[in-house]
């Protein structure tokens, strides 16, 4: 412990996922002693980190596992229609032009990719997936932190951050709940994420509802480092109800259920709530575009819950869920079974089947298959529910991160009333409401906390060098 203490550290980066990771290895290669402060102990270690799979990467052509070409406007285009025009385009361009050559740099530290798997929402062109998943990602950066010298500490819950004179100077952080110590730096790195795992937080943005809502990543979260920043006068940035929420399974448990909670069945289903009445279509758009909007409907509906019902010829359509789905050889059993109103659902079911329509069925492309004579409509890949046996899923908002957080410039420098404080950064879902005001594009997140914390961690060693030239001076 006193060796942390009594150490003037050059970087001290708060948080211990991918953005904080990749700042501190950045930070390392250039010189810098960084210390990394993981609020969770180290079987925890990660943060959402953990629980992702896969990087959304702009290419010019084939690019490890990645084909064809993503160009920059078309990547622009599709975080365009899910943020609805909310994004500050600088920022966001950044980090699509910077994913291409995060990609070997990932490589080069550790990560290995694999070609996409079959149901894994249609990304083989746009997001390239780690072998292993995220726990293999964090593993591999946490190998490269220590071949680098980083010293981690776990279960270092950063309570402080001290700033004089628009100049970070010192946090006050309590390691293993022993009494608050002070570590001493000359820049740090803020990449602690989001406020999602504090519920009363959730509540006071969101209303009652958001007690019923699932965290579907790591407790830990709970933004402590967020709200001290933002009491000390840092500027913010993002709408507190917003956030990346996507439907999961409602058997979830309330923390770190982590991906394999998702439910991917919704664009081949139809999805009803608690009175058996639909609410939305179904089929907007395909999936990697649009799954994220499902966690605020079902957020909106009554108990924020809602159930998604399909039939026997699309069971093998999606990737499997990690439950098994409610099955029945009746709609009426189904729904029973779910403790819907079984008359009602029956009712629905059969007026979107009369207005379903002939026509071609493909279900990794928009296919244009629509009702017709039905509200809401489903646009696409809508074929009716007949064919026994049926299958049910109860969905629930399931909440990844948070969008409020610190306003940064494309250097990753966090202001303070309009000024950019001097050796202050911020990496990963503590700054991502930067570039997302609202919805979510799959393996975007990633994208951000690999660019920015790449960034992040060489302008702190950039400002550390400068800051022991000021004291030599």
């Amino acid at each position: 412990m006193s060796e942390i203490t009594d150490t003037v550290w050059d970087v001290v980066v708060v948080g211990g996922g991918n953005a904080a990771l990749c700042a501190a290895i950045e930070a390392a290669e250039a010189g810098c002693r960084v210390i990394i402060l993981e609020g969770a102990p180290k079987t925890y270690r990660g943060g959402n980190s953990r629980h992702t799979r896969n990087f959304r990467c702009m290419h010019q052509g084939p690019l490890s596992v990645l084909t064809d070409t993503y160009a920059e406007d078309e990547y622009f285009d599709d975080l365009l229609r899910v943020t609805k025009g909310n994004t500050d385009e600088g920022l966001a361009r950044l980090a699509i032009r910077t994913s291409e050559s995060c990609l070997p740099w990932m490589e080069a530290h550790g990560v290995r990719f694999q070609p996409s798997l079959s149901g894994t929402l249609s990304l083989g062109r746009t997001n390239a997936f780690f072998l292993g998943g995220g726990k293999a990602l964090v593993n591999a950066y946490y190998n490269t932190a220590a071949d680098l010298g980083v010293e981690v500490v776990y279960e270092a819950q950063v309570k402080h951050v001290e700033i004089e004179g628009g100049k970070f100077q010192a946090v006050e952080v309590e390691i293993a709940g022993a009494a608050p110590c002070r570590v001493e730096g000359r820049a740090i790195v803020l990449a602690s994420g989001g406020f999602q795992g504090d519920i009363d937080w959730l509540a006071r943005a969101w209303g009652p509802a958001a007690r019923n809502f699932l965290i579907r990543g790591t407790p830990y979260n709970r933004g402590v480092v967020l709200k001290d920043m933002l009491d000390q006068g840092a500027d913010s940035v993002g709408d507190p109800t917003q956030c990346h929420a996507v439907a999961i399974d409602g058997r979830a448990p309330k923390f770190d259920g982590g991906i394999v909670t998702r439910l991917d069945c919704v664009p081949f289903s139809v999805v009803v709530n608690k009175d058996g009445e639909r609410f939305y279509d179904e089929g907007e758009d395909v999936w990697p575009k649009r799954y994220a909007i499902w966690g605020r409907l079902v957020a909106a509906q009554p108990d924020q819950v809602a159930y998604s019902i399909i039939d026997a010829k699309s069971s093998t359509l999606f990737m499997p869920s990690v439950f098994p789905a409610v099955q029945s050889d009746t709609l009426e059993g189904l729904a029973e079974q779910m403790g819907l109103p079984a008359a009602k659902v029956r009712e629905t079911v059969d007026a979107f089947n009369a207005a379903c329509r002939e026509g071609d069925f493909h279900p990794t492309e928009l296919d244009g298959l629509a009702t017709e004579g039905v509200e809401p409509q489903k646009t696409n890949w809508a074929r009716p529910i007949t064919e026994p046996p049926f299958y049910g899923y109860s969905l629930r908002p399931g909440v990844t991160f948070t969008y409020l957080g610190l306003k940064v410039d494309e250097t990753a420098r966090v202001t303070m009333e309009g000024q950019k404080l001097e050796n202050v950064w911020a990496a990963g879902e503590i700054m991502a409401g930067s570039i997302l005001g609202e919805g979510y594009l799959a393996g975007f997140g990633m994208t951000i906390g690999t660019v920015f914390g790449r960034i992040a961690g060489q302008e702190a060693a950039k400002g550390a060098t400068r800051g022991v030239n000021s004291n030599a001076a």
